[in-house]
């Protein structure tokens, strides 16, 4: 019996353009191998560097670009948030059957860019009884830690837990500790038909 509910945060309730960050970064100049930005995003998702450590490691690969149009490109990644996802989760969580936790490898620039951009974020993040950001927690997924430190805060058992992510090497590592998990298609799948794709576990 599924008592708790851990959702990931993009490409489940907002959609994302995962290769636009690379896509506009090259726009600003040439750039050899995409592992530079790749590291530098790991680094920044857990907070192991600032933002403006970040961007001025940017500058370093974009020397012409200037600040606004690195934060830009790192930014484009993000797309809209559909109001009958918002919709979904507040009327889940009005019926209090479920503890629900949210879990998302996110960097600063981009839940700055969600809070302005998203004007029901706020009532959003109060649905959730937890909601873990990595830069924020210095863990990312799919890192089996930062599934441990879930479980560990709040009391959970893995079998009473479903986690719900669109990367399946994140759901395979939550899987590993016995975690439910749901790879949900984002090009097929909608986070709302939840309890009909997933209907044997509820």
């Amino acid at each position: 019996m599924i008592k708790n509910i851990i959702f990931d945060f993009g490409d489940v309730f907002i959609n994302l353009d995962k290769p636009a960050t690379i896509r506009e970064l090259k726009k600003l100049g040439n750039i050899q191998s995409t592992d530079e930005v790749s590291d530098l995003n790991k680094l920044y998702e857990v907070g192991a560097i600032t933002t403006s450590e970040l961007v001025n490691r940017l500058k370093n690969i974009f020397p012409k670009a200037s600040n606004g149009e690195l934060t830009k490109a790192w930014n484009a990644i993000l797309l809209d948030f559909p109001t009958h996802r918002f919709d979904f989760i507040q009327n889940l969580a009005n019926t209090k059957k479920y503890n629900l936790l949210l879990l998302s490898n996110t960097n600063e620039l981009h839940i700055e860019w969600i809070k302005k951009n998203v004007p029901f974020f706020e009532n959003f993040k109060s649905c959730f009884n937890s909601f873990y950001l990595s830069h924020e927690i210095k863990l990312r997924k799919p890192n089996t830690g930062i599934f441990d430190f879930v479980l560990n805060q709040n009391q959970l058992l893995p079998e009473e837990t479903l986690f719900i992510d669109d990367t399946k090497e994140n759901t395979d590592a939550a899987s590993t500790l016995g975690i439910n998990t749901w790879n949900n298609n984002p090009l097929k799948e909608d986070v709302t038909n939840l309890f009909t794709i997933k209907s044997s576990l509820f």
